[in-house]
């Protein structure tokens, strides 16, 4: 007998977005008397030498947040299952799991070296944010067309090239390019290439690689906003204005 974890998972009811979202907002604190024997209990069911960071109650399902190296996993009251895997809100098709990880990736922005990205200024360029972006990546095209309707920002591109073998030859070419946001935008927009990087100019691919790993980046696009918080979504216009105007 017993309940199924694939049933208790699918009980998800009412607006399960919101109630991460809340709970993420909480300010961190001591663990709950519960969640310290959940932690106690499960620590050393995770491997060899793997510390557990934390233990949060969920709004969903009754399970609990397991938190180790940036990792997310989630186990029961008991401590006696581990699930490995993404929540998927039933009702938007939301990962939950992302969101999560997203909310726990913060930053301070100032410590991003921004001297390693391509600066694009639109307007005023009052408002700042960040982007890891691979030169192949199809979503990042498409959050570049939606960045045309932005104005007043100040865009830093890091290129992060993770997709295919020639993402680091493209994002060279188009970093030793004469006016690199206008290369940028040029292959983002019109599909148009950068010309062969000349001879004598380095990129910064191997500085970002170790940056995005060292920020647990595993896809692209990826955002950061100036209050440091994190979006690996690609938003639509709407969405991106309402980060830019809560994030500066």
């Amino acid at each position: 007998g017993g309940t199924s974890p694939v049933n208790s998972l699918i009980r998800m009811k009412g607006n399960l977005l919101a109630a991460i979202l809340a709970c993420c907002a909480m300010s961190a604190g001591a663990e709950t008397e519960v969640e310290a024997q959940i932690h106690k209990a499960i620590e050393p069911r995770m491997g060899k030498n793997v510390k557990v960071d934390e233990v949060r109650k969920t709004p969903y399902g009754g399970l609990y947040e397991i938190r180790t190296n940036g990792d997310i996993f989630y186990t029961d009251e008991s401590a006696s299952y581990l699930f490995v895997g993404k929540i998927i809100d039933a009702h938007n098709y939301h990962d939950l799991t992302k969101e999560r990880a997203d909310q726990l990736a913060g930053i301070r922005f100032a410590d991003l070296p921004l001297n390693e990205a391509i600066k694009t200024v639109k307007g005023d360029g009052k408002r700042v944010m960040a982007i890891f972006e691979d030169p192949n990546c199809p979503y990042c095209k498409k959050l570049h067309q939606t960045l045309q309707s932005v104005d007043n920002v100040t865009v830093y591109t890091f290129l992060l090239n993770i997709l295919s073998d020639d993402s680091a030859i493209k994002a060279a070419n188009i970093w030793c390019a004469g006016d690199p946001a206008a290369a940028w935008d040029n292959w983002m927009l019109h599909n148009v290439a950068a010309p062969a990087a000349k001879s004598g100019c380095k990129a910064p691919n191997d500085q970002i690689l170790a940056l995005g790993k060292s920020l647990r980046i595993s896809g692209t696009p990826t955002l950061y906003f100036a209050d440091g918080s994190r979006s690996s979504a690609v938003p639509t216009a709407q969405e991106l204005e309402a980060r830019l105007a809560s994030s500066n």
